[in-house]
């Protein structure tokens, strides 16, 4: 089995950005039209996606629907969407307009009632955003830590039947420092959902440490300051995970 690599495009104000650490103060703009960017991306040989609305992150809502809705005419492969989604409304309405899996964080820890309920309707497409700071979950576009651990959140959902866990290393986010190994295979360990490693990715020698964790349970990997910065490049990168 190969790593899934997922390139990455985070959404402020219509615009692709990367923020360091998750402060929405500390965005770097790489772009305003997504949509193109989405096609360079399926140009180097992307499958898969990874888009997240931050403004959507922040105000519990879709804000960035626009610029979604032009990545999906633009990328003919599939997409994994964040951001905001935080009820079944919301859920059925993306994966109705072509999204391949959604992903919720903040209302898995607040609202898990509503992650069973959307893993049951859609099977294999609902995602379990598991965001840390020191080994504890972080919600609301990582504005608040809470007194729940990244395991014993995961755990919760091991019967639900959810596609896949997304951890990220909030510390790390968009700081090039690379990918917590470490941490991101001791919690692909500890669950049997597959796990989606994030934060902090910053060149081929992420890619294969994580490419020799597939057994593990490690499904695949976000990338996106890494290669917008011109330090990994998506076609090799896509390469060494196979």
């Amino acid at each position: 089995m190969s790593l899934i690599v997922f390139p990455a495009i985070d959404l402020k104000g219509g615009q692709v950005v990367r923020l360091a650490e998750g402060d929405m103060d500390r965005a770097t703009v790489y772009g305003d039209d997504p949509a193109a960017q989405a096609a360079a991306f399926m140009a180097e040989g992307a499958q898969w996606l990874h888009v997240v609305d931050l403004d959507g992150a922040f105000a519990g809502e879709s804000v960035n629907g626009a610029a979604v809705a032009g990545i999906l005419q633009a990328f003919a492969g599939k997409v994994q969407l964040g951001g905001g989604i935080r009820s079944a409304d919301s859920v059925a309405h993306w994966l109705d307009l072509g999204v391949e899996r959604v992903v919720i964080g903040t209302a898995a820890l607040e609202n898990p009632d509503l992650v069973r309920q959307a893993a049951r309707d859609n099977p294999g497409r609902i995602v379990v955003a598991v965001d840390a700071r020191d080994g504890m979950v972080a919600t609301r576009g990582w504005a608040d830590v809470s007194d729940v651990s990244v395991v014993e959140l995961a755990r919760r959902f091991e019967d639900a039947g959810v596609a896949a866990l997304l951890f990220t290393d909030v510390g790390r986010d968009g700081l090039l420092k690379g990918c917590n190994v470490e941490a991101t295979v001791a919690l692909a360990r500890a669950v049997s959902i597959p796990v989606i490693a994030s934060g902090g990715v910053t060149d081929l020698g992420d890619i294969h440490a994580l490419r020799g964790h597939v057994a593990d349970g490690i499904e695949g990997v976000i990338t996106g300051r890494a290669l917008y910065d011109g330090r990994l490049a998506l076609g090799e990168a896509i390469e060494a995970a196979a």
